[in-house]
């Protein structure tokens, strides 16, 4: 934990297989209030929620489980 503390990434591994990572937090977090990042957002694209639905129902629900054994 100190290593992580210092900065250090760590692979984690099960009989030599990489199954995750420790890593650091990021220190440099910082609250977004709702005032800011809606003017922060007035500049975006609006986003045609019909299409996007749309879009959507294309995406394939048949995702294999990294977990499933």
């Amino acid at each position: 934990m100190d290593g992580v503390e210092a900065g250090t990434e760590f692979v984690v591994t099960r009989d030599g297989r990489p199954i995750g990572e420790l890593i650091p937090l990021r220190q440099h977090q910082q609250f977004v209030s709702r005032r800011s990042f809606a003017a922060l957002s007035a500049g975006a694209p609006v986003i045609d929620l019909d299409r996007f639905r749309r879009d959507l129902e294309m995406i394939s629900d048949d995702v294999d489980d990294p977990y499933a054994r």
